[in-house]
Formats: structure tokens, C-alpha cells, sequence
């Protein structure tokens, strides 16, 4: 008999367990709050390990558009609530950030009984780097050139005009002190 063959005797070896792929630019933003590109079935798995209670899409879609199928079903079978905030992807100075979608995506931020939450755009760029910035500058007050420098990070040098609606964004947000996270500093 072959020595690289089984023999009757062996055990059978037990299947690998699926890999732990996370989302294109999957990062950990504060603990409870997770930022990445938008998810795909492969990376399911992984996001299942973060017992995710909330998903906010900051996603461009068009009118017509809907959350992927395949991950409303997700989210129902793993009780995860999904937030959907249409936020343009702003190339040009003249075009603006939606300030009504990422108010309402910072109140779901700012309040605990929704983490943890994922933030995903397409990629987990731009809109994503907005979001986050807003955040670090109203709710956790770093200075402008450290989200200059996180936002950088993940979008790689562009979006001047997103940076400048971080800068001038302030939609005075009421901190409920009671549901707070423990990293908001106001």
C-alpha cells in the first residue's frame, strides 16, 4: 500500500474551518465602532466574531438602489439593525457632504445600546473617512491635523473637499450622557 495513500484504519481528518477574511479596509475605530469597505458574503464569517448589533451604509446609491440582498438576509438571521445614510461621494469644492445623513449617522454612533456598530462605504474611503472625521473632531475633539492624517490613511491623499466639510461641519449634536460610549469627549 502507498504510504501516501489512507488506510481503513485512518481518521478521518476534520475540514479546515473557513478563513476570517475581513472587508477591504476593515479597522477598528474605537473599541465598539468598525469601519471597512462594503461586505461581502465571504467576509461574514469574520463580522459574525464582532457580535455586531448595528450596520450604518454610508453608501452613494443611486434612487433606485438598494442595500445588497444577500446582506439584509445576513443582517436578519445575526439581528444586526442596518442604518442606510445616502452620502455623496463630493470630487468637486461646489459639491457638498449630505450634513442631514451624517448628523443622523453620528446619532447612532453616539448612542452605546447600537454597538457594536460597522460604518462601510463602497471602500471605506471617503465617505467612510467623513463620517469618522466628523466624529473624531465633534465627539472625541482631535486636532484638525490628526484627521487630516487618519483620513490620508485610508483614502489615500485625496478628498480636500471632504476634509473642508470636516472642518466646517457642526450640526450641534446632543450627547444623551446616560447611552454615551465611553470615548466621547464633550
Amino acid at each position: 500500500m502507498d504510504r501516501l495513500s489512507q488506510s481503513e484504519d485512518d481518521e478521518e481528518l476534520p475540514p479546515r474551518p473557513m478563513p476570517l477574511v475581513p472587508p477591504l479596509g476593515f479597522a477598528m475605530v474605537v473599541p465598539g465602532v468598525y469601519r471597512s469597505g462594503h461586505p461581502l458574503e465571504i467576509n461574514f464569517p469574520m463580522l459574525e466574531k464582532l457580535k455586531l448589533r448595528t450596520i450604518v451604509s454610508a453608501f452613494r446609491y443611486l434612487a433606485d438602489q438598494e442595500y445588497a440582498e444577500e446582506n439584509i438576509q445576513w443582517c436578519g438571521r445575526n439581528n444586526i439593525r442596518v442604518f442606510h445614510q445616502r452620502i455623496a461621494n463630493v470630487r468637486e469644492p461646489y459639491l457638498d457632504n449630505n450634513p442631514v445623513a451624517v448628523t443622523a449617522a453620528l446619532k447612532v454612533l453616539l448612542d452605546k445600546r447600537n454597538h457594536p456598530v460597522l460604518v462601510h462605504s463602497n471602500k471605506g474611503k471617503h465617505r467612510v473617512g467623513v463620517l469618522v472625521g466628523c466624529m473624531r473632531k465633534l465627539l472625541q475633539r482631535w486636532s484638525l491635523s490628526a484627521i487630516h492624517a487618519e483620513y490620508g490613511r485610508f483614502a489615500g491623499g485625496k478628498g480636500e473637499a471632504d476634509l473642508e466639510f470636516i472642518e466646517l461641519f457642526d450640526p450641534g449634536l446632543v450627547v444623551e450622557k446616560e447611552w454615551a460610549p465611553a470615548w466621547v469627549r464633550v
